[in-house]
């Protein structure tokens, strides 16, 4: 998990992501399941859902693809869409 929010560039560094991540303020959702993550090197599939807070805004992304490397930004919103809002 820690890989992929820095490959998505959420996180300028892995290490920041991976403290990130141990502090709990990850949410993952998988098959309709939501559970807090404490683990960095938890996987992360194609079309599970994060959310998490940064800065005090929430940011809920569906992953669309993994990645390979840390790219630029246009390379980095590829990996994820954002749901629309209900309602």
């Amino acid at each position: 998990m820690d890989v992929w929010l820095h490959r998505a560039r959420f996180m300028r560094t892995r290490a920041l992501a991976a403290a990130f991540v141990e502090a709990g303020r990850v949410r993952v959702t998988r098959g309709g399941v939501q559970q807090r993550v404490d683990r960095p090197g938890r996987t992360v599939r194609i079309g599970d859902e994060l959310v998490f807070a940064i800065g005090g805004r929430v940011t809920a992304v569906r992953i669309t693809a993994l990645g390979v490397r840390r790219g630029p930004p246009e390379e980095a919103r590829a990996l994820y869409s954002t749901p629309s809002p209900e309602g």
